[in-house]
């Protein structure tokens, strides 16, 4: 059992908690909880920590049977949590790699393309919200939020493992590979004309959703083929980023399930 906050490893788990830099030259990040390790992809899980306390309950036995753990006292794993009040459990998982090659048919399915995008609770809930709506898969730019953020990977209660996505560098480019599959792109914008469910989104689209406090830039408002909006009430201007993408992404759920019958 390791007891120390000197241990070398304690110190790692806390680089990867803290730092982006860290995370990416280990192609590590840590997840806590017990539901994030019970649906964490096993493939995917590098090494788990538990908590004194925790390894000795029986029902947490019966989550670990036939895992590999390290121990560690109950004041080391408060020390290295990001969280306050932690559950006793945490796993360093693997980062997915996933390259503009790896993209799937892009036709037909509802896509999020997110640029710039700075809160890490928005930027999880739009995860969580594209699992909810069948959602083909989440294109984002470098400048977004580290998706690796232990606030962003809580806020996606999961669904971090389920929904494809890419980390991009050049987010103009990797659009216009949309663009050229004719898939559909609008882009949520205060200049927008028409109202968010006029268009039809049954054949596939793609939603593009800008910077909370700057909206999209004009070089990729340019590549939307429509500007669209959603209508506001009293005196608001705009609506929660992550609200208005999950607007979207259900209005596009809805036309489809409506179409089946």
């Amino acid at each position: 059992m390791i007891t120390s906050t000197s241990n070398q490893q304690v110190k790692n788990i806390l680089q990867l908690q803290k730092k982006a830099r860290a995370r990416q030259a280990q192609g590590l990040y840590v997840v806590e909880g017990v539901r994030m390790f019970r649906e964490a992809p096993k493939e995917n899980i590098h090494s788990v920590y538990v908590s004194e306390s925790f390894a000795q309950d029986s029902a947490s036995q019966k989550l670990l049977a036939g895992r590999r753990y390290e121990m560690l006292s109950d004041m080391v794993f408060a020390h290295v949590s990001d969280t306050k009040t932690p559950q006793g459990i945490l796993c360093l998982m693997a980062m997915p790699k996933h390259s503009l090659d790896t993209l799937p048919e892009l036709s037909g399915g509802t896509w999020l393309l997110l640029e710039n995008v700075q809160d890490p609770g928005n930027l999880g809930t739009m995860f969580r919200t594209a699992e909810g709506a069948g959602a083909a898969g989440i294109l984002m730019d470098r400048n977004c939020v580290d998706l690796f953020n232990p606030k962003t990977i809580r806020s996606t209660m999961g669904s971090l493992y389920r929904v494809p996505f890419w980390i991009v560098e050049d987010f103009a480019g990797a659009a216009k590979r949309f663009k050229a599959a004719g898939v559909p792109m609008y882009a949520a914008h205060l200049a927008g004309e028409r109202l968010y469910d006029q268009p039809d989104y049954k054949k596939g689209c793609a939603f593009l959703i800008g910077n909370e406090g700057n909206g999209l830039s004009e070089e990729v408002t340019a590549l939307a083929d429509e500007l669209i909006r959603i209508p506001m009430g009293g005196q608001l201007e705009s609506l929660n980023a992550a609200m208005a993408a999950g607007i979207l992404m259900y209005e596009a759920q809805r036309q489809r399930r409506n179409a089946l019958g």
